[in-house]
């Protein structure tokens, strides 16, 4: 989040979130050839419980991600270069990037029969940037003209409609934005902009519960904390029609407890393997292990709205940083399955850049006392870093503080809370009480989405409070770029500035670190670090 990722928060300890139809690596030996495939059979897959209902702007986290994904198909998505590929859109034109006429390809229906058309995405998109109805992608929306008349930052909304979305006709729309924003069809790719059938509007809270979408699976039922399962859309018109039946989504409170299904064939595909079980599972998986690196990224996040953070010097954040020893930590309890970060940017995605961040990324302990202590030192020189439980954090976690304190001397102790669910609630609703980890992945290959969409002012995903007018200024420049090119060498710049002013600790870029069992084939892992769903074929 994906991210298109605001993007996806990550439930475990490497991240997920994106499109359905991007390729990745992943093994597929022993697959179609050597065994006869069941086309209606399910498989299952396993996620932890959703933070809010199956709403597609309501959607900020991977496990709700990978299900609304497989229920939602939007107007475009890309391939694994990077690549926009056309899903419902016939075409995405623009002559000056910001008016854009979009034509649907015709034919699509939602899976209650009823057309997918023109008046189907315009209506949605005004539904969910209107604050009342709380939708935590709202401002995904902020660049549509008109969107400051409808989600006003001050005062009563003066319009329910945003003025630059009009409808020309069932299968064509234009989208005009308040300013040109040169990469806005690769934001279109992220679930928040999906359409949303009539029947929704009746009750949204239940449509939540038990989602109508346009994509390649149909909701079938939600077992809250247990289950959610899909089934096939025969009436698909999208290039990823499912190979399969469908699919469960089962609920885990660990890691450690899915592995142990996997291996006993009580599970079929797992998105990452927990800390503990990294340096076995590939003996114990054989060619059904899976080892790729994908566009996601771990750091360390600030709750700048606490006493402890609020006014900060960054020196003090660089020095924490300095005291992180990202090596060893990768290499030992985490087994090499990551590569220490030396940015903000995920590889993968266009504007990556090597060495952003300069030294601050270095292990320096001399360097990182000597920062702490030009900077004022850590208030009471004790930190804590929130994490879920079920998401296999706290061995690095817990390696992380004993290298900080190692280090510098500060204190630090791990805080960890239930499920990513309370996790991601304590954020919302501000409660952290120090630092807290945090994952991102892509929800659009390019650099904006790590840097606009974290650490704008505005952004949803901006959930620490970190606010800098001069960062917000080149944000909007780099938004106001006349190409790709030129916005994407803005962002760079605007990257090798953050580590004046530590709006996060960079830690690390992810790996999927995965497998399957004995009953699928043709399992692969696009560049969000998801498993795509529509290619797993099940075994007779």
């Amino acid at each position: 989040m994906r991210g298109a990722k605001s993007a996806k928060w990550v439930a475990i300890a490497a991240v997920v979130a994106l499109g359905a139809t991007a390729c990745g690596g992943g093994s597929d030996k022993g697959s179609e050839g050597n065994a006869a495939v069941d086309p209606n059979g399910k498989f299952s897959i396993e996620v932890g419980e959703p933070q809010n209902p199956l709403q597609p702007a309501n959607t900020m986290e991977s496990n709700g991600s990978i299900v609304t994904r497989a229920l939602f198909t939007g107007l475009v998505d890309y391939d694994a270069s990077g690549k926009i590929v056309m899903m419902n859109a016939q075409s995405v034109d623009t002559k000056d990037s910001k008016t854009f006429t979009v034509k649907l390809k015709p034919g699509w229906k939602f899976h209650d029969g009823t057309p997918v058309t023109a008046q189907s995405y315009v209506k949605a998109w005004n539904w969910a940037a209107n604050p009342a109805n709380k939708q935590t992608n709202s401002f995904w929306f902020a660049d549509i003209q008109g969107y400051d008349e409808v989600a006003p930052a001050k005062g009563k909304p003066k319009a329910t409609e945003m003025s630059g979305l009009k409808v020309v006709d069932d299968n064509t729309f234009t989208i005009t934005l308040s300013k040109s924003l040169p990469y806005f069809v690769y934001k279109l790719g992220y679930e928040v902009f999906s359409p949303l059938p009539e029947s929704f509007y009746k009750d949204p809270k239940a449509a939540g519960e038990h989602p109508i979408g346009n994509g390649p699976y149909k909701f079938v039922s939600w077992q809250h904390k247990k289950q959610i399962e899909v089934a096939r859309y025969d009436g698909y018109q999208g290039p990823n029609k499912a190979k399969n039946g469908g699919v469960l989504f089962k609920n885990y409170a660990k890691l450690e407890t899915a592995y142990q299904d996997l291996k006993s064939g009580n599970l079929d595909v797992m998105r990452q393997i927990a800390p503990r079980d990294l340096p076995v599972y590939k003996a114990d998986l054989g060619d059904r292990a899976v080892d790729q690196a994908y566009s996601g990224i771990q750091t360390i996040a600030v709750a700048f709205y606490t006493k402890q953070w609020k006014g900060i010097d960054p020196k003090v954040l660089q020095g924490l940083s300095m005291g992180i020893d990202r090596d060893t930590i990768t290499k030992t309890v985490l087994q090499g399955t990551r590569e220490p970060a030396t940015g903000w940017v995920a590889k993968g995605v266009l504007g990556y850049q090597p060495n952003a961040a300069g030294d601050i990324t270095k292990y320096d302990p001399a360097k990182a006392k000597e920062l702490i202590k030009a900077g004022g030192g850590v208030p009471g020189n004790k930190i804590s870093i929130q994490y879920n439980a079920d998401g296999g954090h706290k061995e690095w976690v817990e390696a992380v503080c004993g290298s900080i304190t190692k280090a510098t001397g500060v204190q630090c102790t791990g805080d960890s809370k239930a499920d990513f669910q309370a996790d991601l609630n304590a954020r919302d609703n501000k409660e952290v009480k120090s630092l807290y980890r945090s994952g991102w992945v892509l929800d659009y290959p390019f650099n904006a989405n790590f840097i606009r969409d974290l650490y704008g002012s505005k952004s949803d995903g901006n959930q620490g409070g970190f606010s800098n007018k001069e960062i917000d200024g080149l944000i909007a420049k780099a938004d106001a770029a006349k190409s790709l090119d030129e916005s994407e060498k803005l962002y760079q710049e605007i990257e090798k500035k953050l580590p004046n002013y530590m709006p996060s600790i960079p830690l690390w870029y992810y790996k999927v670190n995965a497998g399957f069992s004995e009953k699928v084939s043709g399992v692969k892992y696009a560049q969000d670090g998801d498993p795509i769903l529509t290619g797993v074929q099940v075994k007779k």
